[in-house]
């Protein structure tokens, strides 16, 4: 029994040792890491990422599991790409990448960061080899999908959206990915199925009647593609990516509350809504573009949890911090809103009242 007893002794100490060894020798390979001039974004981002960068330096200068070391490392990316330092973020992730080369996580967000760059053929290989990783990823199928389609490479694309479809029948951005890829290659039929669908599922994904109407035109149908393109708008198709998600969400700014505040708006959730636009109010400067956005949705979320004299109350401190030129569209949010509320009982004339107060202060001098 002590032979076997010392035996696993020896073995567990061997299996420790093993990983010691590969985690130092990766470590020898790794690329040097340091914080960029923070001075740009506000001081609750630049806490985030010094915080970050003391954490990967703590463990640096440790014996930790290489897949610890891989965390220290790409946690500091994300905060770096959020904040838009790619250069800086770039060599984090490929150390991430380096140490734990079977985590598709630093990869992918390396990805979007070529993306970001420009670096579209970097981009095409880095999402690529998530996908050997992960082959079934929505989010990435769809985001090399469209760099595909970008470069008028249908034939690539479109297997990539038809993989993403099995996975995720009903989503707006797949269907609308195989519908470009057929209008492509001059398949109008199958571009008007595809389309239609979409917009059958999102009828507010409006850029979508813009390819809807060339399938159309294809198909010799001008009565029907008139009316598609008169619907067209420049409108963002919701791509469904927890992990950029998880990016978009992750700095302690008043942007990113501003973000969270809308999701919680869109699932009905009021109470937690007006919370998060408060925070972001206390992390922005009031007199801005991004406080009197703040302040308008504040306004709303308080007034469709029921909290009417509140809302008034913030409508009326966005109109208060107009601009000089008045050219601010959350002021003018804020005018109808105000226009709105007052209309009870009075009809529509409140509303037009407000709405030429903004427009008299556009043209003010």
């Amino acid at each position: 029994m002590r032979h076997r007893n010392c035996h696993l002794c020896l073995r567990v100490a061997f299996f420790w040792f093993a990983v010691i060894a590969i985690g130092c020798g990766s470590r020898e390979k790794l690329l040097p890491v340091s914080l960029p001039d923070l001075s740009r974004v506000d001081k609750s981002v630049q806490a985030q990422a010094r915080e970050r960068y003391a954490a990967l330096t703590r463990k640096m200068n440790s014996s930790v599991a290489p897949a610890d070391l891989a965390t220290a490392y790409g946690e500091l990316g994300m905060v770096l790409q959020a904040a838009e330092y790619y250069d800086a973020a770039e060599p984090c992730y490929l150390n991430a990448q380096a140490l734990t080369p079977s985590e598709m996580r630093w990869p992918y967000y390396l990805g979007h960061l070529h993306k970001s760059r420009g670096e579209i053929e970097k981009a095409k290989a880095t999402f690529t080899h998530v996908l050997k990783m992960r082959p079934d990823d929505v989010a990435t199928l769809v985001w090399l999908g469209r760099l595909y389609l970008d470069e008028g490479r249908f034939e690539d694309a479109e297997p990539l959206f038809t993989r993403a479809l099995t996975v995720a029948p009903r989503s707006v951005a797949v269907l609308a990915g195989l519908g470009r890829a057929a209008l492509a290659k001059h398949d109008y039929a199958g571009a008007v199925k595809d389309l239609e669908q979409a917009l059958a599922i999102d009828p507010e994904a409006e850029s979508l009647h813009s390819p809807l109407a060339m399938a159309y035109r294809g198909l010799g149908e001008l009565d029907k593609a008139e009316p598609h393109l008169r619907q067209w708008r420049n409108r963002d198709l919701f791509v469904p990516d927890p992990l950029q998600e998880e990016l978009d969400l992750l700095l302690q700014s008043g942007l990113s509350y501003e973000l969270r505040g809308v999701r919680a708006l869109e699932s009905r959730s009021w109470p937690e809504a007006a919370a998060l636009f408060r925070k972001g109010l206390e992390l922005t400067h009031e007199n801005t573009p991004l406080g009197r956005s703040l302040r308008h949705k504040l306004g709303t979320a308080l007034y469709l949890s029921g909290d009417v004299r509140g809302a008034q109350e913030q409508f009326e401190e966005v109109v208060g911090l107009a601009p000089a030129s008045g050219l601010d569209e959350s002021v003018a949010k804020a005018h109808y809103s105000l226009g709105v509320m007052e209309s009870n009982g009075q009809g529509s004339q409140a509303i037009e009242r407000n709405i030429s107060r903004t427009m008299s202060r556009r043209t003010s001098p």
